[in-house]
């Protein structure tokens, strides 16, 4: 590690349970991320200053004048971009030490699969729920943790899912799977309630990667910005998921 990679990380390397170990794992891990919007933003940056070494960035959209009230990684001049080359752009600017990938289309349960399998941890930072099943049953299936955040009105949870552990994947808490849920540009979202969720898949990530503290797995984060209230749900594996199931083992 150089004197100026000390430097730049110096505040966590002083961390006594982190130490140079934590920001060398760091260094030679990769973090996928799916979905550049609120939460994508807060969690990639993050990332990306905290030194993780690879980034792969999935999402299709482009940037739109309605994104810009929450989703930081963007700037006015972005609008019509690609979000993650837009992406890519500010987090080089950020910390030109991390190598960034873009995958700036919508993958199907196969190329997802492919992805998912080749990355340390998988960050679920999108939008809707059928995408966000489809990552949880590529993480199962390929047995890599997921960190999986949402965020609506004022509103916000977050779950961390570990191969091997007795802990709820994203699958089993949606036994009755409504696929035309809510999304926030049906209802609205509160623009920094986006950015602490991101911020808590960050912190999520960086200590599985890392073995930092204890993780989230098994339990569900939830928080209530209106009332500025947090509830800690502990959340088992359903033996009937169709994704982390008995029958699925």
């Amino acid at each position: 590690m150089t004197d100026d990679e000390l430097l730049r990380y110096s505040r966590q390397i002083l961390l006594p349970e982190f130490d140079i170990e934590g920001q060398e794992r760091l260094r030679q891990s990769h973090a996928l991320i799916v979905g550049l919007g609120g939460l994508g933003s807060a969690v990639a940056m993050y990332l990306a200053a905290a030194g993780v070494g690879r980034l792969t960035l999935i999402d299709f959209d482009r940037v739109d004048l309605s994104n810009l009230q929450r989703q930081i990684i963007h700037r006015t001049a972005d609008i019509g971009r690609s979000k993650v080359e837009s992406a890519r752009d500010t987090l080089l600017a950020l910390n030109p030490l991390v190598e960034i990938v873009t995958v700036p289309k919508m993958l199907d349960d196969a190329e997802l699969l492919d992805r998912v399998q080749q990355a340390d941890v998988v960050v679920d930072a999108c939008d809707n729920l059928p995408t966000r099943l489809a990552i949880n049953a590529a993480c199962v299936r390929a047995r890599v943790p997921l960190v999986s955040g949402a965020a609506i009105r004022l509103e916000g949870q977050l779950l961390v899912w570990r191969p091997g552990e007795e802990g709820a994947c994203y699958r089993c808490l949606y036994r009755d799977v409504e696929v035309n849920a809510e999304t926030c540009a049906q209802t609205g979202v509160l623009a920094p309630v986006v950015g602490v969720i991101g911020s808590l898949q960050a912190v999520e990530t960086i200590k599985v990667l890392t073995g930092l503290g204890e993780t989230l797995d098994g339990r569900l984060l939830l928080l209530d910005a209106a009332r500025m209230e947090w509830r800690l749900m502990k959340v088992r594996r359903w033996p009937g998921c169709p994704a982390c199931g008995d029958k699925m083992a």
